[in-house]
């Protein structure tokens, strides 16, 4: 087996080296990756992400946001969760048996002293009946990678917060995420883990995993990515992790119902929002306006479903024609 330490924090660039190193590169073991991001979301392919996120929350805190390739559901990381990949050729191991993958992180971290761990349910681990590990798997070109979280010391307050999406009526045809409690998992190894940091945390797996003392004993197994490698990365950065089409254009089409009482007049907006912009949204309520708002409605068709584009529409007309006494600030805080 081979391994890859990734050195960046982004996790749309670690996606990027992993989609990279699965589709270009031919290893003649598996190959193991791990990785540790900033403050990030990853929605699952199949997921509408605004269904997902709290994005005033998101936009608030400086949160990413971005779209993988497997499916599943979003998952929160920090600086204290710590990503594992296994990538092998499909013919190794069958679609879907998440155990063949995770068993052997499930034994390193019984000899660090977490023996309640075990594998639950279709992709989960566990300890004490709580999830600390979700995992997910995709496969192309006859190569499959399954990767999946270790929730060492993540700050659970914002797990709820980021992930926890206001009552907007969103009604999409999206794979939702099923929330289940979640636990860190550093309360449960040995004393002499208590005080390890993340990437302390990466080695000793790795060495476990290794079966090695130092390693050191396994540098000719840790490959190192190249100038050419890291130019191809940044491509697929740019093209997909860090796209916009892709994070959030790749959302199911949906409807969404946003209402709010203001101190001039109630308005009550309904959207349809597919491939991630407006398709259609229709403004009823009590205000008053010398203008149809059936015009400001035909502006924002086709504008992307966030809150600069829209803000950038808003700008350029004189609202209060519409929506009279309400301020463009205002009709955004309501719609985002």
């Amino acid at each position: 087996m081979y391994y890859v330490s990734m050195k960046s924090n982004d996790i749309r660039k670690n996606l990027a080296t992993e989609t990279y190193l699965m589709n270009e590169k031919n290893f003649d073991e598996p190959l193991l990756l791990f990785y540790i991001e900033g403050p990030c979301i990853i929605v699952g392919r199949n997921q509408n992400t605004l269904e997902e996120i709290n994005q005033q929350y998101v936009d608030e805190n400086g949160i990413v946001v971005t779209r993988r390739l497997s499916g599943g559901g979003a998952v929160y990381q920090d600086l204290g969760n710590l990503c594992f990949s296994f990538v092998v050729n499909s013919d190794s191991e069958e679609f879907g048996d998440f155990k063949s993958f995770t068993q052997p992180i499930v034994d390193a971290l019984h000899d660090m002293g977490a023996t309640g761990v075990e594998v639950s349910g279709r992709n989960d681990i566990l300890v004490d009946g709580k999830k600390f590990s979700g995992n997910a798997m995709y496969t192309k070109n006859g190569k499959t990678f399954s990767h999946g979280t270790l929730m060492l010391d993540v700050d659970l307050d914002v797990v709820t917060k980021a992930l926890n999406v206001p009552e907007d009526k969103i009604k999409s045809k999206g794979i939702k995420s099923v929330r289940s409690r979640v636990t860190n998992l550093k309360p449960y190894l040995d004393n002499k883990y208590q005080n390890i940091t993340t990437p302390e945390f990466r080695d000793i797996l790795l060495k476990e995993l290794f079966h090695v003392d130092d390693l050191a004993e396994i540098a000719d197994k840790e490959y190192q990515l190249t100038d050419e490698d890291n130019a191809a990365i940044e491509t697929i950065f740019d093209d997909v992790y860090n796209n916009w089409d892709w994070v959030y254009g790749k959302s199911p089409e949906f409807t969404l119902k946003k209402r709010q009482h203001f101190t001039n007049g109630t308005i009550d907006a309904r959207l349809q929002i597919d491939d991630g912009k407006i398709e259609q949204i229709t403004f009823y309520g009590d205000f008053f306006g010398s203008g149809d708002a059936t015009e400001l409605a035909e502006k924002l068709a086709g504008t992307r479903f966030d809150r600069q584009s829209v803000a950038k529409v808003l700008n350029e007309v004189d609202l209060s024609q519409y929506f009279s006494g309400i301020s463009v600030e205002d009709l955004l805080g309501m719609l985002f």
